[in-house]
């Protein structure tokens, strides 16, 4: 079983008081202590960012916690290391410098070969936005489309309810057929992919939901409350 999840905005970084996007991710595992890496590529390993995964991951949800700096690299075997991971979880921050570095330094390789092996993979933000064939960014300045590693179909745009041009700009895109039909998820919501089809939409608060999305409109999919 191959397992995404790419969440439009919250987890561990911004709602410490449930954790529960992130449980749902850890629920995917059937290990009591998982192995889980965190890749902050995107917002340039800021130290906060991983301190802070750190101590949700490691200290109030008991796994055995990494992460991964392609800035100063402690290893080089990356597909090695990926393959010994139950979960990588990729940070937010500038999806098209993530996929830049990725690809120059191959560990977008290495992390679908684990992928393929089992490992649960997951993100938000630019951590969600990097599976897709294409997203909604604000990498280069204004919102605009961007492609992406193309492992789930479609677009892709998070924030969709926190950032006020989100709405409107996508719609723009969408109309003028600069980016495809696809996926918007509103902050603390969530799509759970299995095997690359859309298994789960899931949320930690109540009136957020998840949107499939093209040039007729959006339309609001069925999503489960998580806690």
């Amino acid at each position: 079983m191959r397992h995404i999840v790419a969440i439009g905005g919250g987890g561990f970084s911004s709602e410490p008081e449930t954790l529960a996007l992130d449980r749902y991710i850890l629920s995917l595992v059937s290990k009591p202590k998982p192995k889980v890496c965190f890749i902050p590529t995107a917002s340039a390993d800021n130290q906060g960012y991983i301190d802070r995964f750190h101590e949700a991951y490691g200290q109030q949800l008991g796994c055995e916690t990494s992460h991964l700096s392609l800035y100063w690299p402690h290893r080089l075997d990356f597909e090695s290391y990926m393959m010994e991971q139950d979960v990588i979880y990729v940070g937010g921050g500038n999806t098209r410098n993530l996929l830049v570095l990725w690809r120059d330094w191959g560990l977008d390789t290495a992390v679908r070969k684990a992928y393929e092996n089992g490992t649960v993979l997951a993100g938000v933000s630019a951590g969600a936005n990097c599976w897709f064939d294409e997203f909604s960014t604000d990498s280069m300045g204004p919102l605009a489309p961007w492609k992406g590693l193309g492992w789930l179909k479609g677009s892709y745009c998070p924030h969709y309810d926190s950032e006020e041009d989100r709405r409107p700009s996508l719609k723009r895109m969408l109309e003028a057929r600069e980016i495809g039909p696809g996926l918007a998820c509103e902050d603390r919501t969530a799509v759970h992919f299995v095997n690359e089809e859309l298994h789960r939409c899931v949320s930690s608060n109540p009136g957020s939901g998840v949107f499939r999305v093209d040039v007729k409109g959006e339309f609001e999919l069925p999503t489960d409350m998580i806690v």
